[in-house]
């Protein structure tokens, strides 16, 4: 019983960690950090961004760690809840940027089709997939989700992750991580939430 409370409550903490930050955000009200971790002393943590600037993030009291590991698109299975960023194309089909596969327990978590800013002119599409059609480019998902829909192929060589549990502890330093906060300068961000790069996975969101 034991053991399983513990595994009931990462799973928990690892829902909320990717609610908070897959979900609805205003630009003007939050900040996405993505970069390695430089250093953890008590409830700062310290950020090279991958356009070289230094970042420091407060962490706010009870702040909480999310893992992220590796999957393959083969993975992806109709039925399953999925997080996709991704771009228009030529074809009028968008292209996958990144991959993230829900936990079941995660269903319906920031559902919807919204701005990204990974790349130019992409978004993120929380949703339902429907069907899968293979192809020479990849698979062609048909994600389906309140209120619409929409088809985005997966090109060859797209990462591709799921969610699990992480400690603090894994917030090493060269850890990749993804982070929403609140700036409160142009080089300080407060955040409750790291989702951090297990085994060597970059996050890519």
């Amino acid at each position: 019983m034991h053991r399983k409370r513990l595994i009931t409550g990462a799973l928990t903490l690892t829902i909320a960690t990717l609610a908070a930050l897959q979900g609805a955000i205003a630009a003007t009200e939050r900040v996405k950090v993505r970069g390695t971790v430089e250093s953890l002393d008590g409830d700062t943590l310290k950020v090279k961004s991958r356009d070289g600037k230094d970042v420091t993030v407060a962490l706010k009291a009870g702040w909480s760690v999310g893992g992220i590991v590796q999957a393959a698109v083969s993975d992806v299975k109709p039925g399953d809840f999925v997080g996709i960023a991704s771009q228009p194309t030529d074809s009028g089909i968008n292209g996958a940027i990144e991959v993230v596969i829900f936990p079941a327990a995660m269903k319906g978590i920031g559902e919807g089709d919204r701005p990204w800013d990974s790349k130019p002119n992409s978004s993120m599409t929380n949703a339902t997939v429907a069907n899968a059609v293979t192809s020479v480019n990849g698979p062609t998902l048909t994600l389906t989700y309140k209120g619409g829909e929409r088809k985005i192929n997966i090109p060859n060589g797209t990462p591709v992750v799921t969610l699990t549990s992480a400690t603090k502890a894994d917030l090493k330093p060269g850890a990749g991580v993804f982070i929403i906060g609140e700036r409160t300068d142009d080089s300080k961000v407060s955040a409750e939430r790291v989702a951090v790069g297990l085994n060597g996975t970059t996050p890519p969101m």
